[in-house]
């Protein structure tokens, strides 16, 4: 077999490999002497079929095999000589394909562009600042006030009922004056408020007292879930049988057991750990920024065009998306890529390859423990269907890769902080969220 170069021009790689005819038939009569103990055909014993009949039957489908087998090869072998990465999948085409016959050397192009070298980073020069924000009295006091007014109760009230009450109700629902299945309900409370219901109906309830019986219409939107309801107009005759006020809990050591604390101590220090552990989050995010922006001015190298390509339209599509969120799937027209989407697309490309590298120098890895951590955490957002999307999860490589990226690029960020020369700042809860905005601004 014969690798010959054609191309070397930048990241641009480009090789003709020959696959010689004699070599090619050679890979054939090997395999077919592999398989030949093992074949049975009318007429023979097991084992004894003629070399000449084994190759007339299957010669077709095993040269297809040998050939893609060597092509295979050649390239594992390109790569591992050359010590070359493609960026993307390479291009191979066969030569005078269409004209080829068996008995001709069998001759393909490749081309793709190599992954560009990634020069060495001093992490150790990197200064970094880690915002440090304690949790004041007022925000656990607030955090305190939240849980409070959750754990709300009701108590029976004289009077109207008003947007916050609960009303508790039985109600019948019919379409064309006839009850629908699921349409009715005994001592039913409904928070007015809440849009618990469909549009329009808890508005209908406002006004109303204990004892009383109303009569609510309204219409089943178009997109309703029961197809046989859907677009259709109801009527809910509903009696009402009580009005509730809210009532908040009051902070002490009930709503500290509540919340499963020993005593309203224990539940303001659960608050305060949780609200800095959140203040935590975000500054590691705006510490990440700042590494990022840093290491994007450390280092300098070619990037692949067909990478900077793709993210660019990658990033046109998501913003052209987020700019008509009532476009929902992708029957539009083609989305042209603009100077920004480019630059935006240099940076992440550039980043992106530069933390592979330093988390492939520092033999960072992803374990099973949390790859499966990673899957479940995903797998909680289609209730029921846990189990399917585990396995769907488990035969899509893709699916994998997605969910494996950003955990590899975190354990490669905090790889980075720990040799950069970090210095910590304690500022306000207000100063924090200021430059967690920024974040969102740039």
């Amino acid at each position: 077999m014969q690798v010959t170069e054609t191309l070397n021009e930048g990241l641009k790689r480009g090789y003709q490999i020959t696959l010689p005819a004699s070599e090619l038939d050679a890979k054939v009569n090997e395999k077919l002497a592999e398989a030949q103990p093992e074949v049975e055909m009318k007429g023979f014993r097991k084992g004894k079929v003629p070399m000449a009949l084994l190759k007339k039957q299957f010669g077709q489908r095993i040269l297809g095999e040998a050939m893609q087998e060597a092509i295979d090869g050649a390239m594992s072998n390109h790569f591992e000589k050359s010590g070359d990465k493609p960026a993307m999948q390479p291009q191979v085409e066969m030569v005078d394909g269409e004209t080829w016959k068996e008995g001709d050397d069998v001759v393909v192009t490749m081309s793709y562009e190599a992954l560009p070298a990634i020069p060495d980073v001093d992490l150790k020069g990197i200064k970094l600042e880690k915002l440090v924000v304690k949790a004041e009295d007022s925000a656990i006091d607030e955090a305190l006030a939240n849980l409070a007014e959750s754990a709300q109760d009701f108590d029976a009230k004289d009077g109207a009922a008003e947007n916050g009450d609960q009303v508790v109700m039985n109600f019948v629902g019919k379409v064309d004056g006839e009850a629908f299945e699921g349409g009715s309900a005994e001592d039913y409370p409904l928070v007015l408020g809440s849009n618990s219901f469909i549009p329009g109906f808890e508005d209908q309830l406002v006004g109303v007292k204990a004892g009383e019986e109303k009569a609510v219409e309204v219409s089943f939107p178009e997109e309703y879930g029961a197809e046989h309801l859907a677009g259709k107009a109801a009527v809910f005759d509903c009696t009402i049988k009580e009005v509730k006020a809210p009532v908040a809990a009051k902070i002490d050591d009930e709503l500290a057991k509540k919340f499963g604390a020993e005593d309203l101590a224990a539940l303001k220090s659960q608050v305060a750990e949780r609200l800095e552990a959140e203040y935590a989050g975000a500054a590691r995010a705006v510490m990440k920024r700042s590494l990022l922006d840093a290491l994007d001015k450390e280092v300098s190298f070619d990037l692949p065009p067909s990478l900077l390509d793709a993210e660019a339209k990658q990033i046109a599509h998501q913003l052209w998306h987020e700019e008509n969120p009532e476009v929902h799937d992708h029957n539009h027209g083609e989305i042209e890529t603009t100077d920004e989407h480019v630059k935006l697309a240099e940076r992440r490309v550039r980043l992106g390859l530069l933390l592979a590298e330093l988390g492939q120098r520092a033999e960072v890895e992803v374990t099973d423990a949390e790859m499966t951590q990673a899957i479940m955490n995903q797998a909680r957002q289609y209730p029921g269907q846990e189990r399917q999307f585990f396995e769907f999860v488990q035969q899509n490589q893709q699916m994998q890769q997605q969910l494996r990226a950003p955990i590899f690029e975190d354990k490669v960020v905090d790889y980075a902080f720990e040799l950069a020369d970090v210095s910590e700042k304690e500022v306000s809860k207000e100063d924090l969220q200021s430059a967690v905005e920024k974040l969102d601004d740039e």
